[in-house]
């Protein structure tokens, strides 16, 4: 690789327009995990510190290059004519099971909720914010189904970790109840 590795960064963030590993940034670079964590990490620190357009953000163990909330208005104007309309409350409320408690199949979500979710789950799926993530070792081996990158993304979150945490006497109950 010539030049430094800061730019070849910001040139790889950019150009894949998704999240890159470390471990893709390290290989692409010809250089260790280590070094490659720290020089996005310098990058993503100079462009703070410039308060420049755009942030790189951590997503677990990968990191993407976005629009720094300050301009997301302004881009959507652009990028997004028609406003895209919210969640409707059941697929917040099958989001969320999915969020707690993945992988989870869609019988498991159906139980939790005690309605069918096969249209908040087709919805979800649709806006990348839920995906298949194999299948269920069982009679009939169900899909299990796990939230995506592009949930970290809409909620603002750099890992599940971050979610808030639930009383789980109170989740419990519920699933008691159902």
């Amino acid at each position: 690789m010539t030049g430094k590795p800061e730019n070849a960064i910001e040139a790889v963030l950019f150009g894949a327009g998704e999240s890159v590993t470390v471990a893709e940034i390290a290989e692409a670079l010809g250089i260790e995990i280590a070094a490659a964590r720290e020089s996005v990490q310098r990058l993503a620190d100079r462009y703070d510190a410039e308060e420049r357009g755009i942030k790189i953000i951590a997503l677990g163990d990968a990191f993407q290059m976005c629009t720094r909330e300050t301009y997301a208005d302004a881009v959507r104007m652009v990028v997004e004519p028609k406003k895209r309309r919210g969640l409707s409350a059941s697929a917040l409320e099958t989001l969320s099971v999915i969020a707690y408690h993945q992988p989870i199949t869609k019988s498991r979500v159906e139980m939790i909720r005690g309605v069918d979710s096969s249209y908040s789950m087709t919805k979800l799926a649709e806006r990348g914010l839920i995906d298949e993530a194999g299948r269920l070792d069982a009679p009939g081996r169900p899909i299990l189904y796990v939230t995506t990158e592009e949930f970290l993304r809409c909620f603002g979150l750099h890992s599940l970790e971050e979610l808030p945490k639930v009383d789980s006497t109170i989740d419990a109950g519920k699933e008691e109840n159902v």
